[in-house]
């Protein structure tokens, strides 16, 4: 979540304002344009809930993180001053079909991963991290932009950019090595198991007294 949000918000940040200072695009139609990305999720998500209960979560967010990884690295790869639109909406795809891949099984594999009466502190755990990664890509990915580029020219701005979201690319990618160490064992799942020679061992000693 640290990563995947890291290198998602901090590259949204830059990228509607590369749509709006560098293409000419008002802030409304910088947003719609946007929405091949952010509004994949609508379509995949439901298709991801259904695999993430069939083959777990891990193979998901891997994949998803991948993806979102390889869409802002082609987003990286193909901005230029006078990138015509078009090309850009494939890699907002792709970053999109990743972030459904990630959102849809997240928070079953972080609560499947604790006790029942823990759920509460995980899932506020991960809310926290997820806003924390948020936060930090903002502001990690705005300082390298400052430091490559600035607003004085669609080139000078382009020039921060390529940087940026190139960053973010590779944080994203180590997220979906990270996924690939999610446990296969649930341990809320073993819990039970481990209690039950312990319960076992009481009720016999009860009824052999």
């Amino acid at each position: 979540s640290l990563f995947m949000f890291f290198g998602m918000f901090g590259s949204i940040f830059l990228l509607a304002q590369f749509l709006q200072t560098v293409q000419g695009y008002g802030p409304l139609d910088a947003g719609l344009r946007i929405l091949p990305w952010t509004a994949m999720p609508i379509f995949i998500a439901p298709i991801a809930g259904a695999l993430s209960d069939r083959i777990g979560g891990r193979p998901l967010m891997a994949t998803g993180l991948a993806l979102q990884a390889l869409g802002l690295g082609w987003l990286a790869a193909v901005s230029t001053p006078t990138v015509p639109y078009a090309q850009l909406v494939p890699a907002f795809v792709v970053s999109g079909i990743g972030m459904a891949l990630f959102f849809a099984p997240v928070a079953n594999v972080v609560l499947s991963s604790v006790l029942p009466r823990e759920e509460g502190q995980a899932s506020g755990a991960n809310n926290a991290i997820r806003e924390l990664g948020g936060v930090f890509g903002v502001a990690v990915l705005a300082s390298v932009f400052s430091s490559y580029g600035g607003y004085d020219s669609g080139q000078a701005f382009v020039d921060g950019l390529v940087p940026a979201v190139w960053i973010g690319a590779i944080v994203v990618a180590l997220g979906a090595v990270a996924a690939l160490f999610i446990p296969r064992k649930r341990r809320a799942a073993e819990a039970p198991a481990a209690v039950e020679p312990a319960w076992g061992r009481y009720i016999a000693g009860v009824v052999r007294a």
